[in-house]
């Protein structure tokens, strides 16, 4: 092997290590912020609930998915790590302007950053 697949194994696994991880914290941010709001709340209080719920099971999904060696081909991963990285922005959208979502906000951009990047790897 030479150096420079080294470097691109090293970042390759970096990458989607860091992947998996922000989206473990992702799905634990949004499965706490949505077991915060009330289900019978108002219309908007409803759609931070379900993505937070939505977030949390994809984010949980694509983590594992990550996890697996070898298991599942690159074409899976990518359409995994995709929807991910998509359902993170549309739940970040969302819990804009709630009171307290901010840090659940920003995790969920993170986990579409570390997505992106793992993205950038597969290319």
């Amino acid at each position: 092997m030479t150096t420079t697949s080294q470097k691109e194994l090293f970042r390759f696994l970096e990458d989607r290590f860091a992947c998996a991880q922000a989206c473990t914290e992702c799905a634990r941010a949004c499965a706490t912020r949505a077991s915060l709001v009330d289900p019978d709340g108002p219309e908007n209080q409803e759609l931070v609930r379900r993505k937070g719920i939505m977030c949390a099971e994809v984010c949980d999904a694509t983590c594992r998915v990550m996890s697996e060696q070898n298991q599942v081909d690159e074409a899976a991963i990518r359409i995994q790590v995709e929807w991910c990285r998509q359902m993170c922005l549309e739940s970040a959208q969302a819990f804009d302007g709630h009171s307290g979502a901010e840090e659940t906000a920003e995790a969920c951009r993170a986990c579409a950053r570390a997505c992106t990047e793992f993205l950038a790897t597969l290319n």
